[in-house]
């Protein structure tokens, strides 16, 4: 179990590098929205160009949160920290709406997190 447990880490750390790669691109929009909202008024884009900004925004920063919770999260599987198993069990919950590959990783999160080996990965050597 001790390779699953291993392999789930660095799985959850992969996915949330590929969720920060994805918040770095809708910033990186959000911020030309925002160039072609400062431009000078030639057509009546403004409207559209601030609701684009603020939309790309938003998912932007939520989609770097979610990365950087998700690559913590890998660290601290990695480390066999009590509080990466809780993490991770959330995570995986929430996961399992991410069609295709959060699902995977939902699944395979509960099934290695709850087994019981999974589970005495996680307890403290003196306990």
């Amino acid at each position: 179990m001790e390779r699953h447990v291993t392999l789930l880490g660095t799985l959850t750390g992969l996915w949330g590098g590929l969720d920060i790669l994805v918040g770095i691109s809708m910033t990186l929009i959000a911020g030309g929205a925002v160039a072609q909202m400062l431009e000078p008024p030639t057509t009546s884009v403004g409207f559209a160009a601030s609701l684009t900004a603020g939309m790309f925004a938003v998912v932007g920063v939520v989609a770097l949160l979610w990365g950087a919770v998700h690559v913590w999260t890998g660290a601290l599987l990695h480390r066999r920290r009590p509080v990466g198993r809780i993490l991770a069990l959330a995570l995986g919950v929430i996961n399992l709406i991410v069609l295709p590959f959060g699902t995977a990783l939902g699944i395979y999160a509960l099934w290695v997190l709850l087994k019981n080996d999974g589970r005495r990965a996680f307890v403290p050597a003196g306990v």
